[in-house]
């Protein structure tokens, strides 16, 4: 059998540095992490800011409704900005 038909394991190639990957991963979603991370920042900025200043003898777990309202929020605002998008190149 010739040399050529013989599969290549991962390890005849020389694996990416963890520098090489970060880089990648960046190249291909960088602005969409800063987004999702500006957008976690302020949720929990407000929803802290809510809890400690708004209702401050409301129990615990009102914190955790604020948080986990979050989600819905996130979805929402970003699907409301691709409309928003479409609407404007049309």
């Amino acid at each position: 059998m010739p040399d050529s038909d013989t599969a290549k394991t991962p390890d005849d190639e020389p694996s990416p540095s963890v520098a090489d990957r970060a880089r990648d991963v960046l190249s291909e979603n960088g602005t969409g992490m800063v987004q999702d991370l500006l957008f976690a920042v302020a949720w929990v900025g407000l929803a802290s800011l809510l809890y400690d200043f708004g209702f401050p003898t409301a129990p615990r777990w009102v914190l955790y409704m604020f948080m986990l309202a979050g989600i819905p929020a996130y979805f929402g605002f970003f699907i409301s900005l691709e409309i928003a998008k479409e609407q404007s190149q049309r």
